[in-house]
């Protein structure tokens, strides 16, 4: 039986200027904690994604914000090779932050894996009540 989808790869970071660092344990959000904590004092313990399967599944995340602009732009890099993006933009350059654009981008990146790793899931546990069929 499935029971969810688990990665344990570490995640880097690259930045458009050089360089590359570990993310450190700032993924999960307060809303996701506390949704994480309803879960489990439930004890609904049928399959499902986590937000530690999501942070898993990352593998590399790289920064861009073009010139002259003030929209940032994040590309994760998951496990698969397969990549996310997501972006952050301010309508008054005087209200312009690469660290809390990066912030954004990279949340809005991290929200979209959440359906692909639903879908994921679900086909596994579709094949896992089908029929083994024979070769042919």
């Amino acid at each position: 039986m499935v029971r969810s989808i688990h990665f344990d790869k570490p995640v880097s970071r690259h930045r458009t200027n050089g360089g590359t660092e570990t993310l450190k344990d700032e993924t999960m959000s307060k809303d996701e904690t506390a949704i994480e904590q309803e879960i489990q004092d439930k004890g609904l313990t049928a399959p499902r994604i986590t937000p530690a399967d999501i942070d898993a599944a990352i593998k590399a995340e790289d920064f861009h914000v073009f010139p002259g602009s003030q929209l940032t732009v994040c590309c994760m890099t998951l496990q698969n090779g397969f990549t996310v993006t997501g972006e952050s933009a301010c309508a008054s350059p005087a209200n312009f932050n690469a660290e809390l654009g990066q912030k954004i981008a990279r949340d809005n990146a991290r929200n979209k894996i959440w359906p692909l790793a639903g879908y994921l899931l679900r086909e596994r546990l579709y094949q896992s009540v089908q029929p083994a069929q024979a070769p042919v």
